[in-house]
């Protein structure tokens, strides 16, 4: 039996430098020294700091399973430190996404999104982020889907003894929290059905039907839900297992080779191209975006993150390649055709999906001036 190592991927916007664009150096170094004491403590055996526009991103490597109180305590206290710095710089939207006031033994439902996964550590083990910034919760159920249920896409589904017996994928209804498992290929209709609905049905979790090996983990953070208003984008993470009867890193990639529309963007309240981009890159400006999403690649060793000579860990910035640049390039162009329309759906988010914004405020004040039409 292979060592359990837990990855946990935890992501909080605290402030940022100038509107929604990017976290500046003296946010990033507090989490930093902060990640690094706690390596020191032993709690975690290693981290990656980093950030996608206008979130903080913890990745934290230990042995302490799922939903422990110590680390979520340690992103909680992450964050919280972070908040205060933003509020002393006045930077825009500082705690923004602290929604409570006390830590409860989980971030969860505190307002950060989280992904975690414990695995056994197989003989290599290759491990993909993704981070979107400006992106509403069911940003990654195409490209999930794609990875391990479309054949078109991942070859192994095919030709993969290990991957023909197929994926079960947890889809959670964020609307009423629940949650179903469907099994692919068998219920693949249905699960398209679901999670065609990005605003409410998310994939959740992935494992490998033969076996129920863990395959992928998102977060489903609701920033709405939480606090019954428009507060922020929901900026959802997630933590993907490849190869070695997985999908491979490039099957995992290929869905981002063009781009795809995703829910948030501007205030949360419009569809919006998906931009892959290098961490470089993983800033926004074009109506607060466009929608932006980072894929780093790194391999886990012994409980910890594969590193260098100095204990440095080994992260591959994914997206820094050319090879994404007609996805980036098709981005721009639909973003210049969604901006022509300007607050005229389907750029704009249909009613439904904008009760907690002024469109509600507008539609109650003018609810006595309607009247009932003439059929003359």
């Amino acid at each position: 039996m292979g060592r359990k190592t837990t990855v946990s991927l935890i992501k909080c916007d605290v402030g940022s430098l100038a509107g929604h664009h990017v976290v500046p150096k003296p946010i990033l170094n507090i989490a930093e020294k902060r990640m690094e004491k706690a390596k020191k403590k032993g709690l975690i055996n290693s981290f990656y700091v980093f950030n996608v526009g206008d979130d903080i991103e913890l990745l934290m490597v230990h042995d302490k399973g799922e939903l422990n109180e110590e680390i979520h305590r340690l992103a909680w206290e992450t964050f919280q430190e972070a908040a205060n710095k933003a509020k002393k710089l006045k930077l825009y939207g500082a705690g923004q996404d602290l929604l409570k006031d006390a830590f409860t033994g989980t971030v969860s439902g505190l307002g950060p999104g989280v992904a975690e996964m414990e695995i056994e550590e197989r003989e290599s083990e290759p491990i993909i982020i993704l981070a979107a910034d400006k992106a509403a919760t069911g940003v990654f159920n195409l490209p999930l889907f794609k990875m391990f249920a479309d054949p078109m896409n991942t070859a192994g589904l095919v030709i993969d003894p290990a991957m023909i017996g197929g994926f079960k994928f947890e889809v959670t209804d964020i609307a009423e929290n629940k949650k179903i498992v469907l099994k692919c290929p068998e219920e693949m209709y249905e699960l398209v059905a679901l999670i065609g609905e990005v605003k409410r049905y998310v994939i959740s979790r992935i494992w490998r039907a033969e076996d129920n090996l863990i395959c992928a983990s998102t977060s489903i953070t609701s920033l709405t839900h939480i606090a019954g208003r428009y507060v922020g984008k929901d900026d959802p993470v997630a933590i993907i297992r490849a190869q070695h009867g997985l999908p491979a890193v490039g099957e995992i990639l290929t869905p981002f080779m063009h781009s795809y529309l995703a829910a948030g963007w501007m205030r949360g309240s419009h569809w919006g191209p998906v931009m892959p981009v290098s961490l470089r890159d993983a800033k926004c400006t074009i109506f607060d975006g466009p929608p932006r999403i980072v894929a780093l690649g790194l391999q886990i060793a012994d409980g910890k993150i594969s590193g260098d000579e100095e204990n440095k860990p080994l992260i591959a910035d994914l997206f820094d390649d050319p090879a994404f640049e007609l996805a980036r390039r098709e981005c721009l162009e639909y973003t210049v055709m969604l901006r022509r329309m300007g607050e005229f759906e389907p750029a704009r988010l249909s009613s439904e999906h904008m009760e907690y914004t002024a469109i509600a405020q507008i539609i109650g004040k003018f609810k006595d001036r309607f009247t009932l039409k003439s059929e003359k």
